[in-house]
């Protein structure tokens, strides 16, 4: 028998677990968003089951304006009996901070936002223990949906209730458990603010952008081994910066991890015979946490970025966007940027957009 739904939750729990990435938890910030808009006054607390104990994206999620609190706990695989999953020791482990989680937080509505695996059913159906909450999941495959009270449509029955694109947007995955509730996401786009460490990063950054340009922020990014194929062409982006040099008069902001240095270091060699050093271009790779990062992103009047985490900072801080792509990605796509596959001939369009978008930011504040 289902427990029944809340008519006003107080304290909703969220769980969650596949990638640690910045840009992939932050994807469901259009769902905490959408359930904000139902239940204002709701209190919204995330589990996360990590294979990435310490990530850099955990202390800017914690500091989410509309997360209550965000637990991080580590989760390891293994083989056991020819099969991937979670061991007996690790769940010794997981099920106490688990009980203690629910014990403090007493939700009266779970949500189990993953659609594959059963190390989230099982949280789900744990937590459920020690509380009067009813859990909400995803009936991916068959018989899934009996692990839950409540569950909505798996991933591709979701896209074609809502006749989208499959492979969809990431974003959209979150909503199939919401489906359950009711809850569409309506083109609601992923959210951030900028935190304290950023506006104070914002707020002495300012001493060295000069006032009289607009900001054009610049992430070549992509600094992991697995991830250098979605970087952009150095050619393209050299094209990109000396078009822009020639027809437009603005200050270049580059952005980055500290292993990002490098590629960095390489575009303004490659730019050193048209860009004027300091006046023209200034290096950040390496100067910000993420959370500062809010701050530096926030500066920009447009941000350009290929398809790694600060794109989708940008995405969520309402920067106008220009994302750079190297080949077709539709989850990693967001409706509220211009997006470009980096071939040479986009070189004036890219420009054209970047240009826009810049002007547009500008006679939006002017209002």
């Amino acid at each position: 028998m289902p427990r029944p739904l809340p008519v006003e939750p107080h304290r909703i729990l969220l769980i969650k677990s596949h990638s640690a990435g910045i840009g992939d938890i932050l994807r469901s910030s259009a769902a905490w968003a959408v359930l904000k808009k139902r239940w204002p006054d709701a209190e919204l607390h995330l589990v996360f089951l990590t294979r990435w104990p310490g990530y850099p994206s955990e202390a800017l999620i914690r500091d989410h304006h509309l997360l209550a609190s965000a637990h991080f706990l580590p989760m390891q695989e293994g083989r056991f009996a020819g099969m991937r999953g979670v061991g007996p020791r690790i769940w010794r482990r997981l099920l106490p901070e688990l009980r203690r989680i629910a014990q403090e937080v007493q939700p009266d509505l779970i949500i189990d936002h993953e659609p594959f695996g059963v190390e989230t059913s099982i949280a789900a159906r744990w937590v459920r223990r020690f509380c009067a909450a009813p859990t909400v999941g995803v009936n991916q495959v068959q018989g899934r949906g009996w692990l839950y009270d409540y569950a909505g449509p798996g991933l591709q029955e979701y896209a074609r209730r809502h006749e989208l694109p499959w492979p969809m947007d990431y974003t959209e995955r979150d909503f199939a458990a919401l489906a359950a509730l009711g809850l569409e996401r309506d083109g609601q786009r992923i959210v951030l603010q900028e935190t304290e460490a950023g506006h104070a990063f914002r707020e002495m950054l300012q001493a060295r952008l000069p006032a009289d340009r607009p900001i054009i922020g610049l992430n070549i990014g992509c600094g992991t081994v697995d991830a250098v194929t979605r970087r952009p062409p150095m050619g393209l982006l050299v094209a990109v910066a000396q078009r822009l040099h020639q027809e437009y008069f603005h200050q270049l902001l580059l952005m980055g991890a500290p292993n990002e240095r490098t590629i960095n270091a390489e575009f303004m060699a490659a730019c050193a015979s048209f860009l004027g050093g300091q006046e023209d271009i200034i290096d950040l790779s390496g100067e910000t946490t993420l959370s500062e990062l809010t701050g530096a992103i926030a500066s920009c009047d447009v941000f350009v970025s290929s398809d790694s985490g600060p794109y989708h900072m940008a995405i969520g801080l309402g920067v106008p966007t220009v994302a750079l792509f190297n080949f077709p990605n539709a989850e990693a796509c967001h409706q509220h940027a211009r997006m470009f596959f980096t071939a040479p001939s986009n070189v004036s369009n890219i420009c054209s957009a970047i240009v826009n978008a810049a002007e547009r930011k500008e006679r939006v504040m002017g209002l």
